[in-house]
């Protein structure tokens, strides 16, 4: 069995697309009882994702992915960065965040608004060791508003340029082969193969 380490149903469902085809039993934390919530104290993406496979797999005791990802601004200086999901504050929702991040480029030229969505994935054996690591980048740029209802999170708000469409407005079976969480996941599953073929998971 491979945890998939997020209580987000709809990071869940991108994540079973990805990972379908592993010989395995998918599970998302939301689906366990006894999952625990660890403390994202990390400076970066990879730290935060190699914290929630290490220590929730010693928990469960079970192999585990540790996912974390966000939306980087560079008129912003990387923000929301590792913090996206609560930029707005603890009580964040995906609603606040829009408006806060077009509140901030409030004046800034479409030209300057690239950006760029960013995954990083651990795997983590039941003992907690690390045993693949993958990162995934998709491009893009913040539109002035929300467009399509499409995705969560900033979807609505990110261009991918070769589309001229934002993430709210592309389809999933599109989002799932360029997202940078399809990227990540799909650098990640020869890795996964490869334990399993030899024995090692």
């Amino acid at each position: 069995m491979l945890v998939l380490g997020t209580h987000n149903r709809s990071k869940a469902a991108e994540l079973l697309q990805v990972f379908s085809r592993l010989p395995l039993q998918l599970r998302s934390l939301a689906e366990l009882s006894d999952a625990i919530k660890v403390y994202e104290h990390g400076s970066s993406f990879a730290e935060n994702a190699v914290l929630k496979a290490t220590l929730q797999a010693k928990h469960l005791r079970q192999w585990v992915l540790g996912e974390d990802s966000g939306l980087v601004v560079d008129a912003l200086g990387g923000e929301p960065g590792i913090l996206s999901a609560r930029y707005s504050g603890p009580q964040a929702s995906d609603a606040a965040n829009n408006r806060l991040l077009l509140e901030r480029l409030e004046g800034v030229p479409l030209e300057k608004r690239s950006a760029a969505y960013v995954c990083h994935m651990a795997v983590a054996d039941p003992q907690g060791t690390i045993r693949a690591e993958s990162q995934g980048t998709c491009k893009g740029r913040i539109v002035f508003q929300p467009r399509g209802s499409n995705g969560f999170g900033y979807d609505p708000l990110f261009e991918v340029l070769e589309y001229h469409r934002t993430f709210g407005e592309l389809s999933s079976l599109v989002k799932s082969h360029i997202s940078h969480r399809a990227k990540a996941g799909y650098r990640l599953v020869p890795q996964l193969l490869r334990l399993i073929e030899e024995g090692n998971w």
